[in-house]
């Protein structure tokens, strides 16, 4: 396929960052168009009218493709290049499910865990906790990825967790993923975290970490307003 593909997305989000390193992985050249969210450009309202959000990929004269591992699933089904889905049926539903897992329950326990305080942090934490071993668990007995000895669809879902987590913990003053104070200690998981970020291809997409502290803590009393509104919700 040779028509043109055009990416919009913002700088320092992980979700843009799925979309990057699908296509980097693939080997598609692409176009980066940057997007203001506090000032949503006419282009993303008209492809992705529902949810008025980044990633958006563009390719040609198709409609749109939006959300991150949609467009994971639809890249690597329409270009060649290393697979980053399982070919094995239940392989591939296993690797979605998990993808799943890390964008509803996951990150809204470590969301919740990171921005409200008292009792509700207390078991967000936990909750945050068991979920991360639980990913750990996911990984291949012997292998450094996911994937297994290449990144692929849940590597790439998890890349959040890899790169942001930290950024978002320092922010918060709290830790939810470490290898050194029991019992949240992951070493699995923190050292593939390790092998993500080092992955030649990442490192193309992957945004300098001091840059995103200092955007993303301009936004810190957004983050802690919606989890306490979340929280709010459920109580």
């Amino acid at each position: 396929m040779s028509e043109p593909l055009k990416l919009i997305g913002s700088f320092g989000s992980p979700v843009v960052h799925r979309a990057e390193v699908a296509l980097l992985l693939k080997g598609v050249p692409y176009e980066f168009i940057q997007q203001d969210l506090a000032n949503k450009s006419e282009l993303l309202l008209k492809h992705n009218p529902v949810h008025k959000k980044v990633p958006v990929l563009l390719h040609g004269d198709r409609p749109a493709v939006c959300e991150s591992l949609v467009i994971i699933e639809y890249v690597d089904e329409a270009f060649d290049g290393p697979p980053l889905l399982p070919s094995d049926p239940f392989a591939r539903a296993s690797a979605c499910f998990w993808a799943r897992f890390v964008n509803e329950k996951c990150r809204r326990s470590v969301w919740m865990a990171l921005w409200t305080d008292g009792q509700v942090q207390a078991s967000s934490a936990r909750e945050a906790a068991e979920n991360l071993k639980l990913l750990e668990g996911q990984l291949p007995e012997g292998k450094r990825f996911f994937g297994g000895d290449t990144i692929g669809f849940l590597d790439i879902a998890m890349g959040g967790i890899a790169h942001w987590l930290g950024v978002f913990e320092e922010m918060a003053g709290a830790r939810l993923l470490t290898e050194e104070d029991r019992p949240l200690d992951r070493p699995l998981l923190c050292k593939w975290a390790r092998d993500y970020k080092a992955d030649d291809i990442v490192r193309q997409c992957l945004p300098e970490r001091g840059r995103v502290l200092a955007e993303l803590t301009a936004r810190k009393d957004r983050y802690v307003s919606i989890a306490m509104t979340m929280a709010a919700k459920n109580s």
